[in-house]
């Protein structure tokens, strides 16, 4: 009997291990982990006082990884080899590759590059100081940065300060303390001495930690004096019984703590003969590398035009910028020469930064003439096959080229937009336009009624290729236009061939108007509105006239706006200037999108200064959008725009101080708004 409950207890257990092994399943786990490392401790700690390693080891309360170490981990004061950095378990290790500046305060400023290994949690605004001194040096300056032109939050870029308050020592010294933005363009300078700084931003392209004159800069415009002031905070603090108590404690402020930078470029290019090329027989191209208002001299050096000047021969088209040249040639000799040899003499940046006059000499191949010869000897011989063929037939024939037509068509195709003229464009200069071969007739009922002769312009920026033709459209009427052969004449003898072209033009039901009543403008200031499709782009401008900025004529869609303080009265934005110490014009977004119907007239009023400015742009139109993970997405999933989680600031302590960067989450920098004045909210 015992022996046999014995096989059966056996029989049992083995049967439920077996169902135990069988069962597929996945493993019960806790919560998602939401929460990024914590630091646990180090060697040396935190704040040592002189250190004369090379080597740091940091810990944390679970595995780490780090991204991109090279662009977004900084020191100050700055080091010509940046150390070594490398993450390996729960352990941060960093080895010092350049000898230590004696008697400095060391910062080593990880911005968001340290995340844990399983859920990329970022830990955003970690640093790490020591000194290798006697003292340690503990005063903090933070703000945030954003593009000038269009409030995009600038991340990754350098901001830095300097002690040396001469206006050249943003191009000739390195910063003497540095700093990284974060994903929200928010950046903090820490353990800085006492003093007055001048602070810039800098798109340090060459890693030289000073702004050379082509890269993105951004200025304060006033000097800065960092200071520690006490406050008091409060706490709430929860019993075993769940009630909750308030209680004040000492607490410290780093000013200033709300400091605006706006970034721009200024446009900056040195003068130089960029390129040179013959693009044809008929056709010379310049390329210069920056806009100018004074056009190069071209000489002709051989040719049987030898001396004269090339634009004395050729119709010149060129850009607005005139950093680009097209000359059309027009003597027959200098067309047919393979080899130009030309005299350039323009002006060129030195090396003192100045312009000075320059002489090229400039050797250019007609490269097409050989292709074409090689593609006229092809066509012969296979010519020279089909008339032999043919004559062993006893058939003869007769090869017609055809001549060479120019091109002259309208960029109008089945909808012509009410309020815009319609446009053309050419294949080559035109030298004449006979304007009664051109025919506009609009439909009526079954019959086209001729709408008398029409009078083209030629556009003024592309004044050789580019032509307008403006007529009074009838809403919802269908038109023809028809250019008769031969109506258009290039500057090579070149005719059109006959073109026709039917469309509808567009009626006024099928636009919308959008009237902005814009308040908050500086006083004696003006301002323009830019209308901006999704891509961020603008797409039309109004100046604001008592307070109202209109559009009219806008198409269905979606749409955002922004408007920019227009200092100077030119008509469009302006950059700003460091050696000038000018500011780029104040931008600012309106916060909301606009999605239009047809037939729609909507009146909005925009004041400017309700928001803060890193809350005025929309998010859908935003390109440096924070990477952050909802609370159920899992890794390697999109960004949601609706569901974004903003990343909190941590010291290594685990408590804001000396380590912290006295930034809150969300954009704000303890707890008050970033306005134009870099004053608090």
């Amino acid at each position: 009997m015992k022996e046999n409950l014995y096989k059966i207890a056996c029989m049992v257990a083995a049967v439920v291990l077996l169902a135990a092994c069988a069962s597929i399943g996945r493993p019960e786990g806790g919560d998602r982990d939401e929460l990024p490392p914590v630091f646990v401790r180090s060697n040396p700690e935190p704040g040592t006082l002189g250190f004369s390693g090379n080597r740091l080891a940091i810990y944390f309360d679970e595995n780490i990884k780090m991204e991109d170490v090279v662009n977004k981990v900084v020191v100050s004061p700055v080091q010509k080899q940046p150390p070594s950095i490398s993450a390996n378990g729960k352990r941060l290790s960093v080895e010092f590759r350049d000898t230590l500046l004696a008697d400095a305060t060391y910062t080593i400023d990880f911005s968001d590059a340290i995340r844990d290994l399983n859920e990329g949690n970022i830990l955003d605004g970690f640093a790490f100081d020591f000194s290798t001194g006697d003292t340690r040096d503990s005063l903090v300056i933070s703000g945030m940065l954003f593009e000038a032109r269009n409030l995009e939050p600038a991340q990754g870029m350098i901001v830095g300060v300097y002690s040396n308050l001469a206006d050249s020592a943003i191009t000739t010294l390195p910063f003497d303390r540095i700093a990284k933005t974060n994903q929200y363009g928010q950046f903090v300078i820490r353990n800085l001495a006492p003093g007055t700084y001048n602070l810039y931003a800098v798109n340090d392209l060459n890693r030289d930690y000073h702004w050379d004159r082509s890269e993105d800069v951004a200025f304060l415009g006033h000097t800065v004096v960092p200071e520690v002031v006490n406050i008091m905070v409060t706490d709430t603090l929860r019993a075993s019984n769940g009630l909750d108590s308030i209680v004040m404690r000492n607490g410290h402020r780093y000013l200033p703590n709300d400091l605006l930078l706006t970034w721009f470029n200024e446009n900056y290019r040195s003068q130089y003969l960029k390129n040179n090329s013959r693009i044809d027989s008929t056709r010379v191209e310049i390329e210069l590398g920056a806009p100018t208002d004074t056009m190069p001299v071209i000489t002709l050096l051989n040719t049987p035009a030898a001396g004269r000047r090339l634009d004395e021969i050729s119709r010149i088209d060129h850009s607005a910028a005139c950093d680009s040249i097209t000359y059309w040639i027009t003597d027959k000799e200098v067309i047919a020469t393979d080899t130009l040899m030309l005299e350039a003499r323009y002006l060129r940046t030195d090396t003192t930064d100045r312009l000075t006059w320059t002489t090229d000499t400039l050797r250019l191949l007609n490269r097409e003439r050989s292709t074409f010869r090689k593609a006229l000897e092809k066509r012969d011989k296979e010519r020279e096959k089909i008339r032999k063929k043919l004559q062993e037939q006893g058939k003869d024939t007769v090869f017609v080229d055809e001549p060479a037509f120019m091109t002259f068509n309208t960029a109008t195709r089945s909808e012509q937009e009410l309020h815009l003229p319609m446009y053309f464009t050419a294949s080559q200069p035109v030298d004449t336009i006979i304007e009664r071969m051109i025919h506009l007739e609009m439909r009526v009922d079954t019959l086209w009624r001729d709408m008398g002769p029409q009078h083209l312009t030629r556009d003024s920026l592309n004044r050789q290729l580019k032509y307008t033709l403006r007529h009074d459209w009838e809403e919802g009427q269908r038109y023809r236009i028809t250019i008769d052969s031969a109506a258009v004449t290039g500057i090579y003898k070149n005719v059109n061939k006959l073109t026709s072209a039917e469309f509808t033009v567009k009626k006024l039901e099928d636009y919308s108007t959008i009237k902005f009543n814009v308040t908050g403008i500086p006083d004696g200031e003006e301002m323009i509105v830019e209308l901006l499709n999704a891509q961020d782009k603008a797409i039309a401008a109004s100046a604001v006239v008592d307070g109202t900025a209109i559009f009219t004529f806008v198409a269905p869609n979606t749409y955002y706006a922004r408007a920019y303080v227009d200092t100077n009265r030119n008509g469009k934005w302006d950059t700003g200037s460091v050696n000038e110490n000018r500011q780029p014009e104040d931008v600012y977004y309106y916060p909301k999108k606009l999605a239009l119907k047809k037939n729609w007239d909507i009146e909005q009023s925009w004041n400017i200064n309700e928001l803060p400015v890193e809350a005025q742009k929309p998010a859908a139109i935003k390109k440096n959008k924070p990477k952050n993970r909802d609370k159920n997405q899992r890794p390697g999933e999109s960004d949601s725009e609706d569901e974004e989680e903003e990343d909190s600031f941590y010291a290594p302590s685990g408590q804001r101080g000396n380590y912290g960067n006295g930034m809150s989450s969300g954009g704000t920098l303890n707890n008050t708004r970033i306005d134009r004045s870099g004053l608090g909210l």
